[in-house]
């Protein structure tokens, strides 16, 4: 096993950008039987209320491009019950939205997700398994191998889930690496380095008056980049915008 993960980390590593990590990922996942990737990630799985954040990357490998537009812009990702099940568990899982089909998402087909349901439907996406990853400072990412057309012939044995598995955490270890400023922010208005180091500042307990000390400007400029801040974040006050700021690791260096 060891062996194989070293062959597998070769392979990524000799292409040094992630779409080049993405795409000897998908050649892999076609020599398992799949026909097309998915591949998402979130540095906070959660908004405020509790509903699943929409992804601040999304790759697509043999996907209509136009997923992202519905899973982002239009916010299927948030009903999405691959998605649902896999924000809550770090098993992977295989998935049908067949007819009558037995799988982890069966109880999750409702009025409130057919619009995926049909989306998926319409374009052949209906099989598939997806492999949750869930880091330690709470980022989450799943990948997921989808093969085209009805039936019920996912790989849902626990060998071929187990290899499949195997690979998606070597990868999405590999591709990590090459995540940019984007990826690795909520998507949210953008705060300026400024604004995030008021906010850093003011979560530490400090007045906007020892602020203005501590960063060398006067109090009415560390006032504005911090009303800035709030309005960006919804927030109502200077406490609600810090608060608001940590969820969503925006005062992570």
């Amino acid at each position: 096993m060891l062996a194989e993960i070293t062959t597998i980390r070769r392979r990524f590593a000799r292409h040094g950008t992630l779409d080049g990590c993405i795409d000897e990922a998908f050649v892999a996942m076609r020599g398992l039987g799949y026909e097309a990737l998915i591949y998402d990630y979130t540095p906070v799985p959660y908004d405020l209320d509790g509903s699943i954040m929409i992804p601040s990357m999304l790759k697509l490998r043999n996907i209509d491009d136009d997923m992202y537009d519905y899973w982002c812009d239009r916010g299927y990702f948030r009903i999405d019950p691959v998605q649902l099940v896999a924000a809550h568990s770090s098993r992977p899982f295989a998935w049908n939205y067949d007819d009558g089909a037995d799988t982890e998402i069966r109880a999750l087909l409702n009025e409130t997700t057919e619009p995926v349901a049909r989306y998926l439907r319409e374009r052949d996406l209906t099989r598939g398994v997806t492999i949750p990853i869930h880091m330690p400072r709470g980022g989450y990412a799943t990948v997921t191998g989808v093969r085209f057309g009805a039936g019920e012939d996912v790989p849902r044995d626990p060998g071929s889930i187990a290899q499949f598995g195997l690979l998606a955490h070597v990868f999405h270890d590999a591709a990590y690496a090459y995540y940019n400023r984007s990826a690795l922010s909520p998507r949210l208005p953008a705060l300026t380095e400024r604004e995030r180091e008021c906010l850093r500042h003011s979560a530490h307990g400090l007045s906007a008056k020892e602020v203005a000390r501590v960063i060398g400007r006067s109090v009415p400029t560390v006032v504005m980049h911090l009303t800035a801040a709030a309005r960006k974040l919804g927030a109502r006050n200077r406490t609600q915008a810090v608060v608001r700021a940590a969820h969503f690791r925006l005062l992570d260096n």
